[in-house]
């Protein structure tokens, strides 16, 4: 397809100095269609018809929808929610592994007028009561069984599916379908009780429903990790998450002639991965390569199976990757949209160069980038940093104290505000989120040089103070992510009488793999400042590292973990 790349623009006048850069304007953003999730469905169903759309393999058989059908499921699952009574704006809670009912429930409660709430399945009992209960869904699309999870089972023990169509607990909630493995009871419904219920609803008024849905109506609820504190649930409009799925067919420069077919590890309950994943493939007429939960052996035998070419996953997944016992007896050579720099593109069937829109900056708040480059882009384009502001968007740099502007190239708060900013968070007033010009305040910290590129240093209360000195965890782990060995790597600040803060490296290593403390520190006194380099390295297994819902590894808890173990 081969879209341009487009550049972004500095404020003239007085505020040439200051950190405050713009993107082009909306406008002249090229490849955007439909601006609304129904429209999106439709152009892509329009365009790619008969292609494949979705395949997932399990000990059943093999699924595999076009996009054609993929338009007939999610319209079957919009004439269902309005036989539930489902109204313009009423929420549907969507809780579900990636699999191909989880595309056809988002976009068929969009078609039915409503909002898509994604509910993570890694969810603990006490927080699926807490996200029910502040989402407000009435309608609640649930897998049975996910591992050892049974959601029958502890949506009952809840009180969810017990009481009646509703109860003071989940005053909204009306309608629980499950999806395999259960029997209807009194507030359960079975998948295809559900669908045959919605058989006598008219088509032509989920016509009507989809046509009368705007770019600026609500459209999905997504909620944060919660890696710090409760999740906060993050309300997007149509305009802002389609926009975003039609950007990342620019970003990773693909089209219909590439023949696009998508793995990823990472559920569609991270909206990140319903901008890359869903987004980048389904714009381009590719194929969604479905694995309900990760598991590295099985995730390889698909990619082979499926002839894979554009997976996607994080560090510590590339490294489950690289470590299975299959690894080398796998045929990866289909393998085209591999980042260069991943386990993958070392393998020995593997023979690309290429570089993936990695150079970017974004947050759910605003359903993923605000800024990026697209794939490919050269490293004196890019110098490192997190990219430059999308078209519309306009990103500065404050004193998270005062919230005044800095001068350009001082490090400060990254605040953003664009057309894919959030319509706001649910329970809060929107004034008490952004500021008076109306920026989203992000928590992270960066800064912009010369050029108008972002650098992103991570989260500002996860900088280190050590010293009086200032040490970004992010610059540590990319360092010592490249020594051999490591399979996962995060680094904290552990409280410190005399410096404040002491650095410290939790490292996970490779199985089998011993590592000592003394190379490591050699290792990165040869690539680090002084200051920067850990005082102390710690050891962990895979399970002691704890994620959040979209496997972004939990901070705070891991750092006191390190200070128990460093006191004891």
């Amino acid at each position: 397809m081969g879209p341009e790349t487009m550049g972004t623009e500095t404020r003239t006048g007085s505020a040439r100095s200051l950190s405050i850069v713009s993107g082009p304007p909306l406008s002249a953003e090229p490849g955007l269609g439909s601006l609304t999730l129904p429209g999106f469905l439709r152009d892509v169903a329009t365009m790619y018809g008969e292609r494949e759309a979705v395949v997932l393999r399990t000990a059943d058989g093999v699924t595999r929808w076009t996009y054609g059908e993929l338009w007939e499921r999610a319209i079957e699952v919009a004439r269902a929610l309005r036989s539930c009574g489902l109204c313009k704006g009423g929420r549907v809670g969507v809780l579900m592994t990636n699999r191909p009912e989880w595309i056809a429930a988002v976009f068929g409660a969009s078609l039915a007028g409503g909002v898509a709430v994604a509910l993570s399945t890694f969810s603990t009992p006490s927080e699926l009561d807490y996200l029910l209960r502040v989402s407000g869904v009435s309608v609640l699309l649930f897998e049975r069984n996910v591992l050892k999870k049974d959601f029958a089972a502890v949506l009952t023990e809840l009180g969810a599916a017990s009481g009646g169509p509703s109860s003071a607990k989940y005053p909204f909630l009306r309608h629980l379908i499950v999806l395999g493995g259960a029997e209807p009871g009194e507030t359960i419904d079975t998948w295809d009780a559900f669908l045959a219920r919605g058989q006598q609803e008219p088509r032509d008024l989920v016509d009507a429903t989809a046509a009368a849905v705007s770019p600026s109506d609500p459209a999905v609820l997504f909620f944060s990790s919660g890696s710090t504190s409760k999740p906060k649930g993050i309300l997007s409009a149509h305009r802002g998450v389609t926009i975003q799925l039609w950007r990342f067919r620019r970003m990773y420069q693909v089209g219909p002639e590439d023949n696009v077919r998508c793995w990823t590890a990472n559920g569609f309950f991270w909206s990140g991965n319903v901008g890359m994943a869903l987004g980048a493939t389904l714009a381009s007429g590719g194929a969604l390569v479905l694995q309900p939960t990760f598991n590295a052996v099985e995730a390889l035998e698909l990619m082979q199976a499926e002839r894979v070419n554009l997976p996607l996953a994080w560090p510590h997944q590339w490294a489950q990757l690289e470590g299975a016992h299959n690894w080398r007896s796998v045929d990866l050579s289909s393998m085209r949209f591999v980042d260069f720099t991943t386990p993958i593109a070392r393998h020995p069937t593997v023979s690309v160069k290429w570089f993936e829109p990695g150079h970017a900056y974004g947050n759910t708040e605003t359903f993923t980038i605000s800024t990026c480059y697209p794939a490919n882009t050269p490293p004196d384009v890019h110098a490192g940093s997190s990219g430059e502001a999308l078209p519309g968007v306009t990103l500065k740099i404050v004193d998270s104290l005062t919230g005044v502007v800095v001068p350009r190239g001082e490090r400060g708060e990254i605040c953003v505000k664009g057309p894919t900013l959030m319509l706001g968070y649910i329970g809060m007033p929107l004034d008490e989120t952004l500021d008076a010009e109306g920026f989203f305040r992000t928590g992270d910290g960066g800064y912009l040089d010369d050029a108008g590129r972002l650098f992103w240093e991570g989260r500002l209360t996860d900088i280190i103070k050590t010293g009086g000195a200032n040490v970004s965890p992010r610059e540590v782990d990319e360092a010592l992510a490249s020594f051999p060995g490591v399979k996962v790597t995060h680094t904290v600040g552990v409280p410190d009488e005399t410096l404040g803060e002491v650095v410290v490296a939790c490292v996970v290593p490779h199985e089998g793999v011993r590592l000592e403390t003394e190379e490591i520190s050699k290792f990165l006194r040869e690539r680090l400042a002084s200051y920067k380099v850990p005082r102390h390295v710690l050891f962990f297994r895979d399970d002691e590292i704890s994620l959040t819902g979209s496997a972004k590894i939990k901070s705070s808890d891991l750092r006191q973990v390190a200070a128990r173990r460093l006191q004891g």
